[in-house]
């Protein structure tokens, strides 16, 4: 029996000198922990800038379709509208990331995250205009017609009486929408952005070792991903 709890604590103390020397080679030496630091701060601005921008557009895009809908105007837009969300719903956002980086932006030089905020902004922006549309069409049009009862305009009633109601119902579709775009920032490491993956990547590629990068890079990527679910 002595010997067997000797074996285990054998086993335990080799599990902990590996587990520290693969910490120190991969976090410690060189400053490697500054690749994760720098990858975490890159993802986060990408992932919020994107939001907002995917935000803005998308509510402005939902405006277009559903002032149409209601009234038949904008009709030039609303056709412009449709257009965009079918392209962009119907094609992978990886291609649309290297089309802006490649072909938009070819011949300018700017920051690898403006653009992977532009292209995530703009590909968000489709799934979040259909977002608005369907949490204003919750909305009974009974608030609308009691509205304008009352001498609302057409803008006053949207403003005022629809659109609180809309963005209640659409906040949990909009948190899916952050995480979604949190994982898909990913996909910057194939261009060569310095975020989250390409960090993990960076590090794997300079000790050899890919347990404790792309783990890390895992919980990286949960700890953010949790608070917002």
């Amino acid at each position: 029996m002595e010997t067997f709890w000797l074996s285990v604590k054998g086993w335990f103390a080799n599990l902990w000198k590996n587990f520290a020397d693969q910490f120190y080679l991969n976090f410690i030496k060189d400053n490697r922990w500054k690749y994760l630091t720098g990858g975490l701060g890159n993802t986060l601005m990408i992932t919020m800038g994107a939001l907002v921008l995917g935000v803005v557009f998308g509510f402005l895009l939902a405006l277009v379709r559903q002032t149409h809908d209601r009234t038949g105007k904008l009709g030039f837009l609303n056709g412009l509208a449709k257009l965009y969300l079918t392209v962009v719903r119907g094609t992978p956002v990886v291609v649309q990331l290297m089309i802006i980086y490649f072909v938009v932006f070819a011949s300018v030089r700017i920051n690898g995250v403006i653009v992977a905020i532009i292209a995530f902004g703009l590909n968000s922006a489709a799934y979040v205009a259909e977002i608005f549309r369907a949490g204003i069409l919750a909305v009974d049009k009974g608030q609308t017609e009691a509205a304008r009862s009352l001498g609302l305009s057409s803008w006053q009633a949207m403003r005022l009486v629809v659109l609180p109601q809309a963005i209640k119902n659409v906040l949990p579709a909009l948190a899916n929408e952050l995480v979604t775009m949190v994982k898909e920032s990913s996909i910057c490491s194939m261009l060569g952005m310095a975020e989250i993956m390409f960090a993990a990547k960076t590090i794997a590629g300079s000790t050899g070792i890919s347990l404790a990068p792309y783990t890390l890079a895992a919980l990286g990527y949960f700890c953010i991903n949790y608070p917002a679910s």
